[in-house]
């Protein structure tokens, strides 16, 4: 079907709807119930006294906020490897990027007692780094470039092998290991927005950035031979690309640990929304992959009060179906 301007700017605002609705419901559900009125005053008339009014304010719009941030930088940074690739089932989760962050964050914490997201976030991005350079380095055929099986089965074994080592420090290190379950699992709860903070400009700054390389994105479809015929650096387009992967990527895993599928799902439902333009595709994954992850944080809070499922085994529940079925698409198309 032919994407008019105005069809795909209906797509967004419909997303954006989506969004502002699973923000609102992030607000309002959880272990203790609140009401719309409480909500209101919370915003115009805080008063710290006031339980319910406390709730919102010191845990529930933090994560909130968070998982809106987590969730777009996800989202775009699985559009953008896939872009890069040229493959739908690449994601930051399935070609190890994700679990690549983890594994330095583990090593940083559990060796070196390092806590904070600001201390943590470079050992994040040099393990993305590390990570989609052994994915790349694997995924290569030699005369054939890369393979897109090839790829998501190095990315595959490299997830495994990043956890192992990653459980295999933890329990080696008791005193660090119940700290550290919530990397392990993904979480966007009992993180507040000061100790946050300082990363949030990092999501931020990738998804304009990445905004700004829609265009390039878009003539990356193409044969090498015909970008460069139109003037376009491919290399450059691509190191730019892989960098805002990993910054966006590692940055998530830093604030949230390891929340796999979203760079994956979310990709496929903006596209049959807006379409392949990377320059409305970018916007609208980022807002579908907030809506996503809010949403999946409630789902999480409420499954089986009083305790909370990690969001991590949410997104995956939610997840391992389309793999699957992508993955024999891909199989059958080959």
């Amino acid at each position: 079907m032919l994407m008019t301007r105005s069809t795909r700017a209906a797509g967004l605002l419909g997303g954006i709807a989506i969004a502002a609705a699973a923000l609102f419901a992030s607000l309002m559900f959880g272990h203790i119930p609140v009401s719309v009125a409480d909500l209101y005053r919370s915003v115009v008339a805080y008063n710290p006294g006031d339980l319910e009014q406390l709730v919102i304010r010191s845990e529930r719009l933090p994560r909130t906020l968070i998982a809106l941030a987590v969730g777009a930088g996800l989202a775009v940074a699985g559009v953008l490897m896939q872009a890069l690739t040229r493959n739908p089932l690449a994601s930051p989760g399935i070609l190890g990027i994700n679990a690549g962050a983890l594994f330095l964050v583990v090593v940083g914490a559990s060796l070196f007692g390092l806590t904070a997201p600001t201390q943590l976030i470079w050992l994040a991005f040099a393990g993305s780094g590390l990570a989609a350079m052994l994915v790349y380095f694997l995924g290569h055929e030699p005369g054939r470039g890369i393979s897109p099986i090839r790829t998501v089965l190095a990315g595959v074994a490299l997830t495994a092998l990043f956890m192992s080592f990653s459980q295999g420090l933890l329990i080696l290190n008791q005193e660090r290991f119940e700290s550290m379950l919530f990397w392990i699992a993904g979480s966007v709860s009992g993180r507040s927005l000061e100790a946050v903070a300082p990363l949030l400009p990092l999501i931020a700054g990738g998804l304009v950035f990445s905004l700004l390389l829609g265009r390039q994105l878009n003539l990356l479809g193409l044969d090498d031979e015909v970008t460069q015929g139109l003037g376009l650096n491919v290399a450059q387009i691509r190191l730019l690309t892989g960098l805002m992967v990993i910054v966006l990527a590692g940055t998530s895993v830093a604030i949230a640990g390891m929340i796999g599928f979203v760079g994956l799902i979310v990709p496929h439902i903006a596209r049959g929304l807006l379409g392949t333009d990377h320059r409305w595709l970018i916007p609208g994954a980022a807002v579908i992959g907030g809506a996503l992850l809010m949403g999946s944080d409630t789902l999480a809070r409420l499954l089986i009060p009083p305790r909370e499922v990690p969001i991590g085994v949410v997104t995956a529940l939610m997840g391992t179906p389309l793999f699957l079925h992508l993955a024999r698409r891909v199989g059958q198309s080959s």
